[in-house]
């Protein structure tokens, strides 16, 4: 009835956890694979789950989009490697899953066909964000297959699912931020997507943008949403959180720069 959907890119350290987590929920699992080039699939072939291919890509979206449709199974439920199911959750999911059925026709209602899920996001696995804007983060995680139109290939795009949207209570387990060194290249490379697209939408920048970018989010996070009531993981998450804002700008002025360094030597 259900199958759990993990996107995985070079997770070894992560897969084998994660699997076992999703177990709380069904043995339906399929981990869809963007060319590890370490021994993810070949733990999760240890773990006896489907393994499906798919072409790198630097974001989850396409990946995301292609998985859902090779699920059998009327629902599936979105799991990150970084994340966790927790048994609470299964059980509130299996009767979500259970009890679904369509409303009277005559009532012109709408099925509810996906559900977001609260997400606890853990900084290194020593301390849940409650602030700081951090909780309950809710992602689209559930998701009738039936009703499924498409999703975007942007980065951060959400899908099209006919029906309307739901909201669970009980939280996914996100262990986020756990080294410092691959949250950096990981901020780089979705920063710089994120600098594309408004590059594209030419958004413009200055030298001003920076300061207003970088002290205005550290502004939000730390003081209006109370991130330092997370201690020093909370204060360092929102310094970081400025920091990954002002880089995207960064790159998108060095775009503006390069374009017109271009140009002049025409």
């Amino acid at each position: 009835m259900i199958s759990i959907l993990i996107h995985t890119h070079n997770e070894e350290k992560n897969i084998k956890e994660c699997i076992e987590s999703a177990r709380l929920l069904t043995d339906s699992i399929i981990v869809i694979d963007m060319e590890s080039t370490d021994k993810t699939c070949e733990i999760a072939k240890s773990e006896n789950v489907e393994i499906t291919s798919f072409p790198f890509s630097r974001y989850v979206e396409p990946a995301r989009a292609f998985g859902i449709k090779q699920a059998k199974n009327e629902w599936v439920f979105i799991l990150d490697a970084d994340e966790r199911m927790t048994k609470e959750l299964a059980e509130e999911i299996n009767k979500v899953v259970t009890s679904f059925k369509l409303p009277a026709s005559s009532a012109g209602e709408q099925p509810t066909t996906a559900y977001k899920v609260p997400r606890k996001n853990i900084f290194g696995r020593k301390r849940w964000l409650k602030h700081g804007g951090w909780y309950p983060d809710y992602q689209l995680r559930l998701i009738n297959t039936k009703y499924f139109k498409e999703w975007s290939d942007r980065i951060h795009s959400t899908p099209i699912i006919e029906g309307v949207q739901g909201f669970l209570k009980e939280p996914l387990l996100h262990y986020f931020h756990g080294d410092i060194t691959e949250m950096v290249k990981k901020t780089m490379v979705y920063e710089e997507i994120e600098a594309q697209l408004l590059f594209e939408a030419r958004r413009p920048v200055s030298i001003f943008t920076f300061f207003r970018k970088f002290f205005g989010e550290l502004t939000r996070r730390l003081i209006l949403k109370r991130g330092f009531m997370d201690g020093k993981y909370g204060i360092i998450e929102s310094f970081y959180q400025a920091y990954s804002k002002t880089i995207t700008y960064l790159f998108l002025y060095e775009k503006y720069f390069n374009e017109k360094k271009k140009s002049s030597s025409l």
